[in-house]
C-alpha cells in the first residue's frame, strides 16, 4: 500500500471574469470541479473572493479569482497532469496566464 500521508496540494486561482471583462459562464467552473474529482478523487473551493492586481505588457489587471485545490499523491505523474492541464484551463476560461502552485503537505 502507497504511504498517503505525504501529500502534494496544487492550488488553482480560478477568475471570475475573462479578460476582455465578460462574466466567466458558470459551467466552465463545474466542468473544472468535476474533472478534478474524476481524476483524483476530490477537489475543494473556497468561495471567497480574492482580490489582486498583475501586470502584462503595460497592462494592469485587476483580477477576483477563487481557489481550488486539491490533494493529490506526491508523483511525477501528478505535477505532469497539472502543467499539462494549465493550458486547457487557459484556453477554457481565456487566460494570459493561469495561477497554479503546488506545495507538500502531510496528512495526519
Amino acid at each position: 500500500m502507497r504511504d498517503m500521508s505525504f501529500l502534494r496540494r496544487f492550488e488553482i486561482l480560478l477568475p471570475s471574469r475573462l479578460n476582455d471583462g465578460a462574466p466567466i459562464p458558470r459551467p466552465f467552473i463545474g466542468e473544472t470541479l468535476n474533472e478534478l474529482r474524476a481524476r483524483f478523487g476530490a477537489v475543494s473551493l473556497e468561495t471567497q473572493v480574492i482580490k489582486g492586481q498583475w501586470e502584462y505588457g503595460g497592462v494592469v489587471f485587476r483580477d477576483e479569482v477563487i481557489r481550488i485545490f486539491v490533494d493529490a499523491p506526491r508523483t511525477p505523474s501528478a505535477r505532469e497532469f497539472f502543467a499539462a492541464y494549465k493550458e486547457t484551463l487557459k484556453s477554457r476560461f481565456q487566460q494570459i496566464e493561469m495561477w497554479i502552485t503546488a506545495f507538500e503537505i502531510e496528512q495526519i
